[in-house]
């Protein structure tokens, strides 16, 4: 969703309507943008994927039903604050 100016090692994203802070640093010279597809475990980007390969992740985690379910939910109650 963006890029924070006054931290660009972190990004505000969007995970199945959840929004988050992540770190991107790991993707540092990679040329990122409002609108692209992250790789992202932990709370860390780790790849700019596109959106055939987004979907085709999202088409798996939901096929493994209340497993991702469970962790969405997870994702939804849990706090994490920026420092």
């Amino acid at each position: 969703m963006e890029i924070l100016s006054d931290r660009p090692d972190l990004a505000n994203v969007d995970v199945c309507g959840v929004r988050r802070a992540i770190n991107i640093g790991l993707l540092e010279g990679e040329a990122l943008a409002p609108g692209d597809w992250i790789l992202i475990h932990v709370g860390f980007a780790l790849s700019k994927i596109d959106e055939a390969e987004a979907a085709s992740a999202m088409d798996f985690l939901e096929s493994i039903g209340q497993a991702y379910e469970d962790e969405i939910a997870a994702l939804r109650e849990s706090m994490i604050e920026q420092g």
